[in-house]
């Protein structure tokens, strides 16, 4: 009997003692997860800390209807780009040693991507597809998202931390977008100097954006 309740005893012990680990890596990796999304949303946000995306970010901020649509189709092609040039990288570029052609396959998929992009929003959405006009088809030549791409695979992300990376710097994207086309439709109806009218003031207001988002650096730590 004594050596039943022992064992009884130790059971339940190595019981605790599985689910206290088990809590303990999902609560690391949940955390990770949350500094990976951050890094890339904020800290690292792709357009007013790198300087990527600059284009679209101009171009498609006049109106915030349309610098909706504009990132929601970023998100779309940065999420399934991302995750086919994973893949791209690690099955095929690597096995083959073909690591010379990576930006030129990454182009290519992320090319196709954009194509199924701008193919839907024609047929679900005309009057978006017309606002977003010349700049669906440009998110070809993003620099953002194929700096996603190759940034996902220098820093060795897994598939998981991959998707969370890629949905933190389409958001990140997304906030500065909405938030440019937010403030120049507000300065529509302000007495702006005629001097700064029109391109100068979104100019203007993107570097004071980007200095405020200056105030994230360090959040967290980049490896």
């Amino acid at each position: 009997m004594r050596f039943a309740s022992c064992t009884a005893q130790n059971n339940r012990d190595s019981d605790d003692a599985c689910a206290a680990s088990l809590h303990h890596l999902l609560k690391g990796q949940l955390m990770n997860i949350l500094l990976i999304v951050i890094l890339a949303m904020l800290t690292e946000n792709f357009v007013l800390m790198k300087f990527l995306g600059i284009c679209p970010f101009l171009g498609v901020s006049r109106r915030v209807s349309t610098a909706l649509g504009m990132s929601m189709a970023v998100l779309f092609v940065m999420l399934v780009a991302s995750v086919i040039t994973y893949a791209v990288q690690r099955y095929l570029l690597t096995p083959l040693d073909l690591q010379y052609l990576q930006t030129i396959a990454f182009i290519l998929v992320i090319a196709a991507t954009v194509q199924l992009t701008e193919m839907a929003i024609q047929k679900l959405s005309p009057t978006l597809y017309q606002g977003l006009g010349i700049y669906l088809p440009l998110i070809t030549t993003n620099c953002a998202v194929l700096g996603l791409a190759i940034l996902n695979i220098q820093r060795e992300y897994s598939l998981f931390e991959v998707i969370f990376y890629a949905a933190g710097a389409a958001l990140g994207f997304g906030i500065a977008l909405l938030l440019l086309a937010g403030l120049r439709e507000k300065m529509e109806t302000a007495s702006v100097p005629q001097a700064f009218k029109g391109p100068a003031i979104a100019l203007i207001t993107a570097g004071i954006l980007s200095l405020a988002f200056q105030g994230f650096s360090g959040l967290v730590p980049v490896n």
